[in-house]
């Protein structure tokens, strides 16, 4: 993974770069939908793609592991086989809900 800085800006401290993955690459800053157990509610996965033009999308490790389960992600090949998502996605620790 490389991250490259395109622009950036001193008085606001803002920056604008690209982030490239095994999977694709990511324009930052970027809106990045929740799909929790690996699914963006009430969104098709070509609306993802076409219509909202998401780059990547970020699942919940906890919720996963509770629901599908490590075997059922395991069998179908990973996460990104069993939603069928071929760009980037990224997973959080899931600490929050676990000590919550």
């Amino acid at each position: 993974m490389t991250f490259n800085l395109l622009h950036s800006d001193t008085r606001p401290k803002a920056r604008a770069g690209l982030l490239k993955t095994d999977h694709g690459l990511i324009e930052t800053p970027i809106f990045m939908p929740v799909g929790t157990v690996g699914s963006v509610k009430a969104v098709h996965q070509h609306e993802l793609e076409g219509d909202i033009g998401a780059q990547i999308i970020l699942g919940n490790t906890y919720h996963l592991y509770l629901r599908p389960g490590l075997e059922v992600l395991e069998k179908a090949g990973g996460l990104h086989r069993f939603i069928g998502w071929n760009r980037p996605m990224l997973t959080d620790s899931g600490g929050y809900q676990v000590y919550s």
